[in-house]
This record gives structure tokens, sequence and C-alpha cells, in this order.
């Protein structure tokens, strides 16, 4: 009798969060995409709710929203989410910030790292460079006023190539398509087939900041909230820092 009454309550108590389980939309960029996914892999365990992400570019996200796609949660860097806010496609207030990473150098595996220890040694890696790649994301328009400070806009630009939304410039230089290439540090130090060679020196760096928002037709937004909660809880600053980012 007492192991029926056991069952009987575990069974109930099994239903009642089955119930209660939310399925979560989540539309992401591809800057946090490590992290993030081993810190959902955890929130689904210890919530019972499950995720579903679709990652791609900057442009590809904003198109999504765009169309009216529907999602829950919105990961953006901050300022693309703050024009989603003003565009009343994420709610105001809402915006939580996740993690940031810094722009980061890499070169196809094996290949001699160059020197990128000053500006002045950026400045003589570019302009002996072949061929540079960079992003359509928050990277890639910041590069581009990196090669304007240093001077080398003109010097520079028949030797750039962009890759489109969504693909990491990580397959242009694996692929040999570039000699050296540019974007988020996250983006380069998992990518298979290249070398990460180190950040931007100096006064050059600057961080972009990644933040999750909740969208305005979210059907889950309560559990997007406790999702958004979890991945910027201060537990969570191990696994951001693991996958080359710093937590907010």
């Amino acid at each position: 009798m007492k192991t029926a009454s056991i069952i009987a309550a575990a069974s109930a108590l099994l239903l009642s969060s089955m119930a209660n389980a939310a399925e979560i939309k989540v539309a992401s960029i591809q800057a946090t995409q490590e992290a993030y996914l081993e810190l959902v892999a955890q929130f689904e365990k210890t919530s019972g709710h499950k995720v579903t992400t679709v990652f791609s570019g900057t442009l590809n996200v904003q198109k999504r929203l765009a169309d009216g796609e529907p999602y829950d949660l919105i990961i953006l860097a901050g300022p693309a989410l703050d024009d989603q806010i003003k565009l009343g496609r994420a709610v105001a207030g809402s915006r939580v910030d996740f993690a940031k990473s810094g722009t980061g150098l890499a070169v196809r595996k094996g290949a001699a790292k160059p020197d990128i220890s000053s500006a002045d040694a950026l400045k003589k890696t570019l302009l002996a460079a072949n061929s540079i790649g960079y992003s359509t994301g928050p990277s890639g328009l910041y590069m581009l006023s990196v090669f304007e400070k240093l001077g080398i806009a003109g010097e520079v630009k028949g030797k750039l190539k962009q890759t489109p939304s969504g693909v990491f410039v990580g397959t242009l230089i694996a692929t040999g398509e570039t000699e050296i290439g540019f974007q988020q540090i996250s983006e380069l130090v998992h990518f298979a087939g290249i070398d990460y060679v180190g950040p931007l020196p100096g006064d050059l760096q600057r961080m972009t900041m990644f933040s999750a928002g909740i969208h305005a037709g979210a059907n889950q937004a309560e559990a997007a909230r406790a999702l958004a909660k979890f991945i910027t809880a201060p537990a969570a600053a191990s696994v951001i820092r693991k996958h080359g980012l710093e937590p907010a």
C-alpha cells in the first residue's frame, strides 16, 4: 500500500511537471552559441522546459523578426536588441545582458601566426596580408572602423572579403579563401581548421555586449524569462568564460 502511494505521488508530480513544461523558441546570433548551448542543456535538465533555438547571423535574425516569425526569446548584440525594442518586436524593459566578446584574428591551421601585439604590428600584418576576411555582424562593422583608424582603409579595401550573414569567417580562413580573418573571439576559438592568433591590441579592442530580450509576441514569456535569468546568473560565468566570452 505504501509503495503504491509513493508511485502514485511520483506519477502525480511527473504529470504536474509535464503539464507545466514549456517549449521555448529562441532566435539567436552565433557569437554566444557554444556557451549558450551548454547552459541550455543545464536549464532543460533542471526546469523540465524544452528549448528550440535558431542560430544565424545578425542580419538573418533581424530579417526573421521582421518577417514575423514567432519566438519567445531573442539574443542579439545589445544595440541591435535595443533596436528591436524600439520597433516593438521585443518587450521594453526585458533586456538582460548575457556575455561580451572582443574581436580577434585567426589564420589557417598550421600557418605562421602574424604579430598583432600592437597597433603598429597589426597595421604591418594587414598591409602584408594577401586577403582579409571579416563578417557582416558587429565585429565586421567595427573592423572597417579599425582600418580607418589605422589609416589604411584604402590600401586594404581590395583585399577584403565579407561573409554572408550566418557564415563564419573561419570558413574563409579554413578553405584558404582568405589568409587572415577577424570575428568575435568566441566564434574563432572553436572553429575547426583554423588557429586563433589573439585579440585586437590595446585601444583598438572593443567589447561587444550580447543581450537577451523577450519577444513581443511570446507565447511562453514566463518560461523565456526563466531561461534568460538562468543563462545570465552568476553561476553561468565559468561556462561563459570557457567558450571565449566574458560574463556581462
